[in-house]
């Protein structure tokens, strides 16, 4: 036997002899009776095998490349990350399994910069489902997961589902592995070691098996939780401004002045995350107004949002997003289309000259009351949604459409005490749009723009609004 094997049969017989390994009839995680149950918490409590586990796991991670940070999958593994870290000198974050409500309200905790490559250490691996948790939160942060080193692997598709979630696991043993150990230094028989087999050859999971109702994890993951789903980059963006400023907030600012839009922006800015233009309404418009309008959004982080809803042939929208007096393309990140004249449209902008990063909300419902929308255009909205993920931020509705937690739902007409103008505009309460509505993002108009204070206003609806959604992912 080789010194390696040497050394993991010695720690398997350790594991067996502290109870960390335990036969009987347990059930796992995802729901699977096992005759084998690894328990390692209780390693804690022995910390020269704890040494000698960081020991193995440092010599297995040489070959691992392009780490920066380590993170224990909570709870188990972080004591086992802390002990290889202390042993390696590598840095370590630690991840939260849900946000603080005070302070930093971070679920990654430790420092970081973004594009840091961080190895995931686990403890015992049956579907994956822990890791990838924790990896969803770790590339929300903005860091860089590849590879993922286990104590135990199971040997049930594990290392496959990770695989095919862009993880590489490296195991210190398999279950196969530790069942021949053990055998090998007489703690368990042969009958022991072919109920183990056989049961493993019964009990092969799928990625089938970590799937949720779609529906309930765009209502209910954070919107934290949900920017590794997302596909477009201002998408990503809009997600991360959402969280860390706090707020759902995009307000309309339907003003016919330079000036007046340019003060709005300025006192509303810290508490939205975007802000809404009907740029060809605007009486004295000069591109003289889009320098410093750029400037506020920067400073305040808020995304600009022309609301031009576009609805022509290819050419034509191509002209009229990029060229103009307005040229949308060079300031507006955020564009609403309508699908009426389908795929071209969206080419079209996809393809203009213009800002590198830029995504399209499909018009899907309205608020305006008789409007002509019917069941069939929404749902073939929602298929052209599909077809252009690397483009389309989500959709602008009345009502929760879509079941991907990578697209955005915006919905205008939120009034806290209106209910209709003499127009046709229908208003919601800020509640119905987040808790029934299933709004991602709220548009305030009149409601800000025609107060007295506009900033306490746009404070008022931010307040309500995030408590909402606190209050959504909460049910």
């Amino acid at each position: 036997m080789s010194n390696e094997n040497t050394k993991l049969s010695n720690f398997a017989v350790e594991l067996f002899k502290i109870n960390a390994v335990k036969f009987g009839e347990y059930k796992t995680k995802v729901g699977i009776m096992t005759p084998v149950y690894c328990d390692l918490r209780v390693i804690v409590s022995y910390p020269k095998l704890m040494l000698t586990l960081a020991e193995l796991l440092t010599e297995k991670l040489h070959s691992i490349k392009n780490i920066d940070l380590l993170c224990g999958v909570p709870y188990t593994a972080l004591p086992i990350g802390t002990a290889v870290s202390l042993k390696t000198g590598i840095p370590m974050v630690m991840r939260r399994k849900e946000a603080k409500d005070y302070g930093t309200k971070k679920l990654i905790e430790g420092f970081y910069k973004e594009g840091d490559g961080c190895l995931i250490i686990e403890d015992v691996v049956t579907s994956g489902s822990s890791i990838l948790e924790t990896v969803n939160d770790l590339v929300g942060a903005g860091l860089k997961c590849t590879d993922a080193i286990v104590l135990l692997n199971r040997e049930q598709g594990g290392d496959k589902i990770l695989e095919g979630n862009g993880i590489k696991m490296h195991a210190l043993l398999t279950i196969s592995e530790l069942m021949q150990y053990l055998k090998n230094a007489k703690c368990i028989d042969d009958a022991m070691v072919k109920k183990v087999q056989d049961y493993l050859a019964s009990t092969q999971v799928d990625s089938n098996i970590l799937k949720k109702d779609p529906v309930e994890d765009r209502l209910k993951l954070s919107f934290e939780k949900r920017i590794p789903f997302t596909k477009n980059l201002v998408a990503t963006e809009l997600l991360k401004i959402m969280s860390s400023k706090q707020t759902t907030l995009c307000v309309a600012a339907d003003l016919t002045n330079s000036t007046d839009i340019l003060n709005l922006a300025e006192q509303v800015g810290p508490h939205i995350c975007a802000l809404k233009t009907h740029i060809d309404i605007v009486d004295d418009f000069h591109e003289n107004l889009l320098k410093p309008l750029k400037e506020i959004a920067d400073r305040h982080n808020f995304i600009l949002f022309e609301d031009r809803k576009f609805a022509d042939i290819g050419k034509t929208v191509e002209l009229q997003y990029s060229k103009g007096v307005y040229k949308i393309s060079s300031w507006a990140k955020l564009v609403t289309a309508h699908s009426l004249c389908g795929k071209g449209v969206l080419d079209a902008i996809k393809g203009a000259e213009g800002l590198e990063n830029r995504g399209v909300f499909l018009l899907a419902e309205l608020s305006a009351a008789g409007n002509l929308i019917d069941e069939a255009y929404v749902k073939k909205t929602l298929k052209l949604a599909e077809e252009y993920p690397e483009l389309i931020v989500g959709l602008v509705s009345q009502n929760p459409l879509t079941n991907n937690p990578g697209l955005l739902q915006l919905t205008p007409g939120v009034q806290i005490d209106t209910k209709s103008d003499n127009l046709g505009q229908q208003y919601n309460s800020p509640e119905i749009i987040v808790l029934e509505k299933g709004a991602d993002i709220a548009v305030v108009g009149r409601g800000i723009t025609q107060s007295n204070q506009p900033a306490v206003a746009a404070l008022n609806y931010k307040n309500i609004l995030w408590q909402a959604y606190l209050n959504r992912i909460k049910q």
